[in-house]
């Protein structure tokens, strides 16, 4: 007796691309944020099933835009004073998965072209400086992507809670990041800030995990847990921060973080998207390519 015909839906694999744009679905609204409203395990455009379509539809990925960046980078090398850039800002609170992401969704592209700064407790020379000097520095230069691990919001995040500078000097901040960050885009550089919004009660898993096993000691620092405790602190340091600086040139887009799977399919996805954005295509030839065609025939 012949099998059953196999229906559609099990015969087709499921769908690499977003249902809707992702910088669409995870851009914040303007106006008054509510972050214990916005889901920490929703996985909006996602098109697989769950976990288990993860690796392959994130992989998906690579290939596409691998011929992205690289048309960046060819840009950056053939006009770096047209070519533009990108920077990916990476933001949240500790064990959101800022390394993660960068491993798995900024791993997708050449490293070659990638510009990554870690942005650590600053040093004795950075604290003689204005605090967007170090900031400065470490910009993408042209046809390059830029990853901030963290970023110049540490200014109006640890520095607020940790009561290191007076009220009045931390507030006037969102103003010159906001004033900076325009700056930055009108130079020809597309800013995607990206909020890893983790849960309190993921955060204590992923730091429990850490010390479950030798493999991640290396990964924990007690410091997490002082900060911990200033969980409400620092949830509303983040929400002034995403409120008052999510702008048309450089707005904010929330990335649900307790699922470290869709938290990296879906910063790869927004980067594609903005990348595609770019609309770039390939260098002309400086030279004659009929006659350098023949030139290596001959050589």
């Amino acid at each position: 007796m012949a099998g059953k015909k196999k229906s559609k839906k099990t015969r087709e694999s499921h769908p690499t691309r977003p249902t809707k744009p992702i910088s669409r679905l995870l851009r914040l609204p303007k106006g008054p944020v509510n972050l214990a409203k916005l889901d920490t395990a929703a996985t909006p455009g996602y098109p697989g099933v769950g976990k288990a379509d993860a690796p392959a539809l994130t992989q998906a990925l690579a290939p596409e835009l691998s011929d992205l960046q690289e048309r960046l980078y060819a840009n950056g090398r053939s006009e770096p004073e047209r070519a533009p850039r990108l920077l990916v800002v990476l933001q949240g609170m500790d064990t959101s998965g800022k390394g993660g992401v960068i491993r798995h969704a900024m791993g997708l592209v050449d490293p070659q072209g990638i510009q990554l700064t870690s942005f650590k407790v600053p040093t004795e020379e950075e604290r003689k400086h204005h605090y967007l000097w170090r900031i400065r520095k470490a910009l993408p230069n042209p046809g390059m992507i830029g990853i901030f691990d963290r970023s110049q919001y540490e200014d109006v995040l640890v520095v607020r809670v940790e009561q290191l500078v007076p009220v009045s000097e931390w507030n006037r901040r969102y103003d010159e990041i906001n004033a900076f960050e325009r700056e930055v885009a009108d130079s020809g550089t597309t800013i995607i800030k990206c909020f890893l919004h983790v849960s309190f009660a993921e955060q204590k898993q992923r730091l429990a995990d850490r010390l479950a096993s030798p493999a991640k000691y290396w990964k924990y620092n007690p410091k997490d847990v002082d900060a911990r405790a200033k969980w409400p602190a620092y949830q509303e340091a983040y929400t002034d921060a995403l409120e008052r600086c999510n702008t048309d040139h450089a707005p904010w887009f929330v990335i649900p973080a307790d699922r470290k799977w869709y938290r990296n399919w879906a910063v790869a996805q927004l980067v594609r998207e903005h990348l595609i954005g770019l609309n770039l295509s390939w260098p002309d030839a400086t030279f004659d390519v009929a006659a350098e065609k023949t030139r290596v025939a001959k050589s």
